[in-house]
């Protein structure tokens, strides 16, 4: 007998986001974001640079201050209001995050940054951990500081991937990565993926074409547009004129360092691409 995926529509809620407002410093940066992000697989949260996904994740996990309603159903079918809550006990509800900049301990080791991220109440999965990142278990007593940037993201995503989550919020995990840890860090998500929901904000359209159910387009702080991630990134003009990058072709992992660089990232990003020993040009807008 023959199944079918359930569509859209089917698919539970496990994070609901509506009319979310947050000001910093007298600017109004969310202005009403509604979001809804389903269980099973990955919700890309894209937009432009400067749109609002970032302050979106940040808003979930109460790193700044929310007005609206943000809610977290767990798989128990139980709704928890995650507004007003303290960060602490939105991690604690099952929310994990992987920030932008990884923010990994860098003065202590690859094993005592996993230690620090087990949380009280969840099993924890180390083995797990060490089988879809093997690299770090070679370097379990090697400082996090002295790690490359692309060891340094496996280090901020297995911390993620140590406890049990509702929903892992991950944000640009493959901003400055060399295209072959693209490749590997995109693989490990989508494993995670099979396991718990993922809200990934990211620029390499590449990935999200590999990873992506759902989508969700963020521009002047509010959600324009949502839907099917194949169907958007399949429409080239609407992908033009809602992110202003064309389409790209899908992620290859036999393609060269020298031509799998650019494709399917915005201007702005373009300068993560480039060599260390060479500083990147500030570009404007």
């Amino acid at each position: 007998m023959s199944t079918t995926e359930p569509t859209a529509a089917q698919r539970p809620v496990v994070l609901q986001l509506t009319d979310v407002h947050v000001r910093l410093s007298g600017s109004h940066i969310l202005q009403g974001v509604d979001l809804t992000v389903r269980r099973g697989g990955v919700t890309a949260l894209l937009g432009r640079n400067g749109a609002g996904k970032t302050t979106t994740v940040k808003s979930v996990l109460g790193l700044v201050p929310a007005a609206g309603t943000i809610e977290l159903t767990d798989a128990a079918g139980r709704v928890h209001r995650l507004t007003g809550r303290r960060t602490h006990e939105v991690v604690r509800l099952g929310v994990g995050y992987a920030p932008e900049d990884r923010e990994v301990f860098g003065g202590l080791t690859v094993a005592e940054n996993l230690a620090l991220a087990e949380r009280r109440g969840s099993a924890h999965h180390p083995d797990r951990v060490y089988e879809l990142f093997p690299e770090l278990q070679q370097r379990s007593r090697q400082l996090a500081g002295t790690l490359s940037g692309g060891q340094q993201q496996m280090v901020a995503i297995g911390r993620l991937l140590l406890n049990d989550n509702q929903v892992l919020l991950v944000d640009e995990p493959t901003k400055g990565l060399a295209p072959l840890l693209v490749t590997e860090v995109a693989e490990v998500l989508a494993r995670a993926a099979e396991e718990v929901t993922v809200l990934l904000v990211e620029q390499n359209l590449s990935v999200v074409r590999r990873m992506a159910i759902d989508a969700a387009v963020v521009d002047n702080g509010r959600v324009v547009w949502t839907g099917s991630a194949s169907e958007l990134l399949a429409d080239a003009d609407r992908t033009r004129e809602l992110l202003g990058v064309a389409t790209s072709a899908p992620l290859d992992e036999s393609r060269s360092h020298s031509s799998s660089g650019a494709e399917g990232r915005t201007r702005e990003d373009l300068p993560a691409r480039r060599s260390r020993s060479a500083p990147a040009p500030e570009v404007g807008g």
